[in-house]
């Protein structure tokens, strides 16, 4: 469920950069990161985000990668 979300909101972010709505979804990213990591710590960060990378670079086109520093203070095992 969260990472069909997170496939929504990077692809928006992603196709949309000029859109007003992107702090919004910049900042339900970073909740949904909090979120992953209360749950399963750094590793869940790591294997969440490398799924939405191959998922989104092969439905778009686009590179998510940008968005990983929107999940930088969770921990500071993540730092991008």
């Amino acid at each position: 469920m969260l990472e069909e979300e997170l496939i929504d909101l990077l692809t928006f972010c992603l196709q949309n950069p000029d859109s007003l709505d992107i702090p919004t979804k910049k900042e339900r990213i970073t909740e949904v990161g909090k979120e992953l990591f209360a749950d399963g710590g750094v590793d869940a960060l790591e294997n969440m985000f490398f799924a939405l990378k191959n998922r989104i670079t092969e439905e778009i086109g686009k590179d998510p990668s940008s968005l990983k520093s929107l999940w930088n203070g969770i921990t500071p095992e993540w730092n991008f």
